[in-house]
This record gives structure tokens, C-alpha cells and sequence, in this order.
């Protein structure tokens, strides 16, 4: 399923309960809704019910005073309510541990199929296993630089070092890296030591491995 492009025009057919544009709609954002929950909740009743109150918030909001004004931003105002309707649940539920994970943007941007933010979902698993396996000042430059995008005059006064310093740490740790996702590449874990769907599917960042 690829990303659905939403125009003024689709807002006001959703605002007058158009059946059609209803039917896409509910259609559309249920099977986005299923994949971002179902490793988030454990029952099915569980996911239909936050999949039912997003909704019911949506429409409720669509069709108030205030309306939805920003066509573009359909994707991502869906997912905001779902997030917050999870965080809800979580909390009825005093599942706080699981919490952080509901702040994370599942619904594709524009031009990004379904497929492909489930592939970044796991490279993302794929890295932070690979980096777990790294010594701790390699985890911290690779996470700090690349990941979280962190100022690098910050992490050079974090470690003690100059710029000139840390690009050859940063170097040495790209190499780590590289070196350690090329193991995984060669004999993911569970396959025996024989290449897998692992390695012709999941690709590091370009960032980590150039």
C-alpha cells in the first residue's frame, strides 16, 4: 500500500460524511493503526479499541467548530491522536515501561510505502543490536552523532577531546561498526551461519558504513 496524498477536497468529503471517502479513509488508517500496534498491545480488543477512539477523535474533531485546516497534515494528525490515545491506554493499564515506544511516527511520510517504514523499523532494531555490541565510547559516538544528530562540540566536552580528535575516534568507530555488521550480514542470528533475508533486506544507515 503506498502513501495516499490527502487534498482539501478529501477533508470536506470526510467533514460531510461522504460514504466513499469514509470507506478509504477507515480503511487506509485502520491497516496503519494495525501495524503500529501490534507490537504495542497484546489483544486484539485492545487494539481495537485505540484503533475506534482514534477515529471517534478524528471525526470529532473534522466535523467541530475549529475543523481540520491543514489537508497535508491528515497523516500525521492521525497519528498524534493515536499516540495519545495509546498513552492512555498504557497508563489504565500501568504499562509505563512500554510508554516511550508510542512517541515514535509510524504513519509513512508522502512517496514511502508501508513496506518500507516496516524495513526501517527493523534496520532500526538491526543497528541498536549492532551498537549494544560496540565498546561504550564507540556506542556513544555512533548513537550521538548519527542518530541523535547531538552537537559535536557537546560530545567533545563529554570525552575530553578536540574536533581534530574525534573525527579519527569517529572514524575508529565507523570501523567497528562496518566491521561488526558485516559479521551479522554473513550469518544473522538463527540462520545457521548461511546467508538469510536479513542481508539481501535490511541495509545500515549509509552514514555508519561509508
Amino acid at each position: 500500500m503506498e502513501f495516499h496524498k490527502f487534498d482539501e477536497v478529501y477533508i470536506e468529503n470526510l467533514r460531510v460524511g461522504d460514504p466513499r471517502t469514509e470507506a478509504h479513509f477507515v480503511s487506509y488508517f485502520s491497516e496503519l493503526i494495525h501495524l503500529k500496534l501490534r507490537s504495542r498491545l497484546n489483544s486484539r480488543d485492545a487494539i481495537e479499541d485505540v484503533r475506534q477512539e482514534t477515529f471517534a477523535r478524528v471525526f470529532a474533531l473534522l466535523r467541530g467548530k475549529e475543523g481540520i485546516r491543514n489537508a497535508a497534515a491528515l497523516g500525521a494528525l492521525v497519528n498524534s491522536i493515536c499516540n495519545n490515545v495509546l498513552l492512555e491506554q498504557y497508563r489504565s493499564q500501568d504499562r509505563s515501561d512500554s510508554m516511550e515506544d508510542a512517541s515514535e511516527m509510524d504513519i509513512p511520510a508522502e512517496g514511502r510505502s508501508v513496506l518500507g517504514e516496516v524495513i526501517s523499523m527493523d534496520t532500526r532494531k538491526i543497528v541498536g543490536r549492532i551498537l549494544d555490541q560496540l565498546p561504550a565510547r564507540d556506542r556513544l559516538l555512533l548513537k550521538g552523532i548519527f542518530l541523535e544528530e547531538r552537537d559535536k562540540d557537546e560530545i567533545c566536552r563529554e570525552l575530553g577531546v578536540d574536533r581534530e580528535y574525534l573525527r579519527v575516534l569517529v572514524h575508529r568507530a565507523k570501523q567497528s561498526f562496518k566491521s561488526s555488521y558485516i559479521k551479522q550480514i554473513k550469518s544473522p542470528p538463527g540462520s545457521g551461519g548461511s546467508g538469510s533475508s536479513f542481508g539481501r533486506h535490511v541495509y545500515a544507515p549509509a552514514a555508519l558504513l561509508n
